[in-house]
């Protein structure tokens, strides 16, 4: 029996990269797939259903049973239709997969209202507007005592997890994406209902085209070698939180890529100073914190560092 034998998927953003592997990935593991994809530029302009129809036909002559969908994530009504695709094409919905994303970078002082917005939109709006939409569908299904094991696994970034200059559109949607997760998770366990999130390293039309510095850092693949930064790297993590062996693992951020999957934590304390029956005179504090929290300091991780990793171990 494979991992994903019954489960309905739904995957945003699965014409391309990540997305398409995550499909085919769970094509093979028994799922049925909606290959949901509007088929723009990796800005978000333009439209083609070429490459949604694309993965549904490897699907289909591998053997498995897909359909394509050409909707935005970004709109409303929309994202509900996403949803009913699934359930008119194959009876149900288990697993949603917020992968669609598109990237406009710029620095702060140089972007636009409209590249800010464009970008939350599809990220942020659109991961919300599918978790929204399956939330309300598992609900009402438990509560007429149909336990479907849903899972939804928002695709997040170190660009949000670490911070990267020139994405402050891309990264604050990307960090609030680990946090929906985790949020949704404790909103929805009880529903039977898991969330996690997975920040991906692979390579992509949007880390060639979009980020040429951390493109270069990721190295060049080698003739007849295996990309370390394939995104067939990613898929494996993301179908094995999707099954229902991954039931106990929830609320969680991984990162992963070039055959390593990372447990990530977020904002947590790691040191402080206190003082009580007074209001800190501010002068004294700062001695203090210059004292104290400078021993909790460690390095930053970048993400040209990170990527870096994969192209040394290529060598």
């Amino acid at each position: 029996m494979a991992l994903l034998d019954g489960k309905v998927a739904i995957i945003t953003g699965a014409g391309r990269g990540i997305g398409r592997e995550e499909a085919l990935l769970m094509a093979r593991q028994g799922a049925k797939v909606v290959v949901n994809d509007l088929g723009g530029h990796f800005d978000g302009t333009g439209q083609s259903r070429s490459p949604a129809e694309e993965v549904v036909k490897e699907i289909r002559n591998a053997g498995g049973e897909a359909v394509a969908n050409y909707e935005s994530v970004a709109d409303f009504k929309a994202a509900k239709r996403i949803m009913e695709c699934a359930l008119d094409n194959f009876g149900k919905l288990n697993i949603v997969v917020n992968n669609a994303g598109i990237l406009r970078d710029r620095m702060i002082f140089n972007m636009s209202e409209e590249d800010f917005d464009a970008v939350i939109a599809v990220h942020l709006k659109g991961s919300f507007n599918m978790a929204r939409h399956a939330s309300a569908y598992w609900r009402e299904q438990h509560k007429n005592g149909n336990l479907l094991n849903g899972r939804i696994i928002n695709t997040s970034s170190d660009s949000g997890l670490l911070g990267n200059a020139g994405q402050v559109n891309y990264g604050a949607a990307k960090a609030a994406l680990a946090a929906m997760a985790i949020i949704l998770d404790r909103e929805l366990y009880r529903y039977g209902v898991t969330c996690n999130a997975v920040a991906p390293l692979a390579r992509t039309r949007m880390t060639v085209e979009a980020t040429p510095a951390i493109g270069a850092a990721m190295g060049e693949v080698k003739p007849n070698q295996l990309d370390p930064h394939s995104p067939a790297h990613v898929a494996p993590v993301v179908c094995w939180l999707a099954s229902d062996d991954a039931k106990d693992v929830h609320g969680e951020v991984f990162r992963a890529g070039i055959g390593t999957v990372w447990l990530m934590k977020g904002w947590h304390s790691v040191a402080k100073v206190q003082q009580r029956g007074a209001i800190w005179d501010p002068v004294a504090l700062g001695a203090r914190l210059k004292e104290e929290l400078a021993k909790g300091l460690t390095k930053k991780e970048s993400m040209a560092e990170v990527m870096a990793e994969g192209a040394t171990e290529s060598r």
